[in-house]
Parts: structure tokens; sequence; C-alpha cells
């Protein structure tokens, strides 16, 4: 590319996981049925560079989880001269219609996605209806059971602060399971409940298993002092089925103020 160099960029992302096997680069190949993610993004780039591009990410959803607010890093040959939105809109142009860069700016010197991100939001949409609301069946979870949100939210207030949470995951690197919550509660929208779970970080699975536990003090099958017992255990046997992937979403990820530009 004529008067390019490599610049860093940082980038946010949204995606409709339906289709892909979560964000992380898959063994089996790129693209294609099954692909994930990060393969889209890196071939995107390497269509633009002419070379593979490496992409790194904030967090790795797994298969079939959303995301409002990835963030990945990347280094490609880019013409200074050519701006920042040019390359926005040439990603965009090469990417399937169910991913999209939603804002892209050159990183700061050093930046990671994934260690230097200090807060993480998840959301989960849980459906509670009688009837099964079909053009959401990729969405949100649907619920037949009435769940009531102040048991659940009741629950949800032990969450936040700093707990071993290996009742409800495990750890992707090591055998740490111990995690800083600063948000976790339920808020109703009509026929739609919806958990929002902030933490510096996740262990695998965290958020659909605390998700499907506290479905059941919502249900009445556990009470408060059950989830509490449960949190209690470290044991991951204690939890509850994990929630399906399809109704949990990466809502942001917070960096701090030098490395947020």
């Amino acid at each position: 590319m004529d008067g390019a160099r490599p610049r860093s960029f940082r980038a946010t992302v949204q995606y409709d996981g339906s289709a892909y096997q979560g964000f992380q680069r898959q063994r089996r190949g790129p693209r294609g049925e099954g692909a994930s993610i990060q393969e889209e993004l890196e071939g995107a780039l390497a269509r633009l560079a002419g070379h593979p591009v490496r992409v790194t990410g904030a967090g790795r959803t797994d298969t079939g989880v959303h995301a409002l607010g990835q963030v990945v890093g990347f280094t490609i040959d880019w013409p200074t001269g050519r701006g920042d939105a040019a390359l926005l809109r040439a990603l965009n142009a090469h990417l399937p219609p169910d991913i999209a860069i939603s804002a892209l700016s050159e990183a700061p010197v050093g930046f990671h996605p994934r260690f230097d991100a200090r807060r993480r939001t998840y959301e989960y949409r849980v459906v509670n209806t009688p009837v099964r609301q079909p053009l959401l069946r990729q969405r949100a979870w649907h619920v037949v059971a009435a769940l009531d949100e102040g048991r659940m939210n009741a629950a949800a207030a032990l969450l936040p602060g700093v707990h071993d949470f290996a009742t409800f995951g495990r750890a992707p690197v090591g055998d740490n399971t111990v995690r800083e919550v600063y948000l976790a509660e339920w808020r109703r929208e009509g026929d739609m409940l919806l958990f929002r779970i902030c933490a510096n970080a996740f262990l695998y699975r965290m958020v659909r298993s605390l998700v499907g536990s506290l479905r059941k003090v919502g249900e009445g099958r556990w009470s408060v002092d059950d989830f509490a017992a449960a949190l209690a255990a470290c044991d991951r046997k204690r939890s509850a089925s994990a929630a399906p992937a399809h109704g949990l979403y990466l809502v942001a990820v917070e960096y701090d103020s030098a490395v947020a530009e």
C-alpha cells in the first residue's frame, strides 16, 4: 500500500454470535461454517493488507454469545493521510452482515485489549412469557415459569465485592477463581428480564451459571440462602445448569483513562 506504515488500532466490534464458534480462532481453519469472530476479522484485514494480520480481543466470548462492545487490537500498514474513518469503512465493507466495527481509533503505544481492560460488563436477556417468541429465539432465553425479580435481585445483591466464584465457573488460565464484581442487578422491561453484571474479569461460563442459578431463585426452587450457600461452597457441582449462550451479550469493556483514547 503506497505511503503506508505500520499503525496499531483499537476497534469496538458488534456481532451476532449465532453462526459463530465464539470469538477465538478455531483450529479447524478459517471461514466457512463454524468460523470464529476473530477469523472473520483477520480475514477482512488480510484482504486489505495483502498479508495475514493478527487480531487480539478483550474477551473470548463462547459459541453463540453476542457482543455490543467487544474491543480488539491489531496492527496494519495504513497511510496516515487516508484517516481512521476510511479504514473503518473499508473493514466493514469486507465483513459479513452479522459483524460490524462500530468505532475505531489509533491505539496508544503498547495497548493490549485484554490485559489493559479494567472492567467488563455483560448483559443476559430472559424473555419471561408462557408462550415462546420465535423472533427472540436467538436473542434471549425463553423461561415459561413466572420469575420474581425481587427475589432474584436479593440474591444478586450478594455478588458485588471480592469473592471466590469457583461454584459458577473455572479459570480460563491457571486456577485463580477470585474475581471482583462491581454491579449485579436485574431489571424488567415488559416481558423481558435483563441481568447486568460488571466485574474486573470473569470465569469461563460464570455469567451463564449465575443466571441459571438465579433463575432457580426467581422460580422459588432456591431460597436466597440456598444461593448464598452455593456461592460460599466454591464447588462447581453446587451451581445450577448454565443458561444458554444465545441470551448473553458482552456490552462494554472499560480501560483506565491513560489507555482509553
